[in-house]
Parts: structure tokens; C-alpha cells; sequence
């Protein structure tokens, strides 16, 4: 099989205090995300991406939250790991599409930025790396700003 799609998916628990990370950046805002790592939603649900395509779990059973190690870890390292992986079974990136769902902040000036940010960390060009982002219209756990959620779908060839 010359072609492998993963789908991710990841949610993470907004509270005030916690720090906003997404796409690999800060994002100044009154709340962030409840996590054991950074909580970096975007990077974990293209990291589950990334190893379900090829059959490599999820991000959880390979960097366990039960694990001290990964304490506080900055979701960047996480990223280029899972991608060692892929690496690793002989496939490449041939695109990926993440989008986030959060009423709050508005995230549109900050994309330009996680898409360079995370394709420098993936070592691919930032052409190939979109990253969206959607409110709720004020429905759901996202509208209600009490959580984050990022769906993200990656294509992966043989290389």
C-alpha cells in the first residue's frame, strides 16, 4: 500500500490560570488547557493522526500520561517523535488538515504561525500543513468555552 490516511481527534479541559498552547505556540488568553503535556490539542490529535494511519496506536500509548517523563512536555517533542515513527515504517507526509473548534480566542491571526511552527518541527514544507479554526456558535462544550477540540486528518505515503 503506497498510501496510508489517520484521522485524529483530541478535547482538552479549559481553565483559568493554565497556559494556551496550539500549534506548537502560546496563545495569550484568560484560560488554557487542563493537561498532563503542554496540552497542545492541535499537535496531539496530528500526532493520533500520524500513528493511526499506520497502525501505531495513539498518542497515549506512546507517550503515556502516566509516565513522569512527560510531565509538562512540550507537545513539540511529541510531535517529532511520533514522526520519527512514521519515518521509521517508510512513509512521509503528504499533507495535513487540522481544525479547531474554540469559541474562544479568535485564532485566525495566530495559524500562519502553528502551521510554520509545526512544519519546521515536521521538517516539511508549511504548504502542505493547514490548519483552520471554527467557533461553535456558542453550542457545545467549546461554546461554552469549558473545553478545546481539534480534529485533524493526515496522508501519508511510502516513501
Amino acid at each position: 500500500m503506497n498510501f496510508r490516511i489517520g484521522v485524529g481527534y483530541d478535547v482538552h479541559r479549559l481553565a483559568e490560570g493554565e497556559s494556551l498552547w496550539l500549534g506548537g505556540i502560546l496563545i495569550p488568553h484568560h484560560k488554557g488547557t487542563v493537561a498532563h503535556s503542554d496540552g497542545d490539542v492541535v499537535i496531539h490529535a496530528i500526532c493520533d493522526a500520524m500513528l493511526g494511519a499506520l497502525k501505531l496506536r495513539d498518542i497515549g500509548s506512546n507517550f503515556p500520561d502516566t509516565a513522569a517523563e512527560f510531565k509538562d512536555i512540550d507537545s513539540k517533542i511529541l510531535l517529532a517523535r511520533s514522526y520519527e515513527l512514521v519515518k521509521e515504517k517508510g512513509y512521509s507526509i503528504v499533507n495535513i488538515d487540522a481544525s479547531i473548534s474554540a469559541q474562544q480566542p479568535k485564532l485566525k491571526p495566530y495559524i500562519p504561525q502553528m502551521e510554520q511552527t509545526m512544519a519546521d518541527v515536521l521538517g516539511i514544507d508549511v504548504d502542505v500543513l493547514s490548519v483552520k479554526a471554527t467557533t461553535t456558535e456558542t453550542l457545545g462544550f467549546e461554546g461554552r468555552e469549558e473545553g478545546i477540540s481539534v480534529t485533524a486528518v493526515v496522508l501519508l505515503q511510502k516513501a
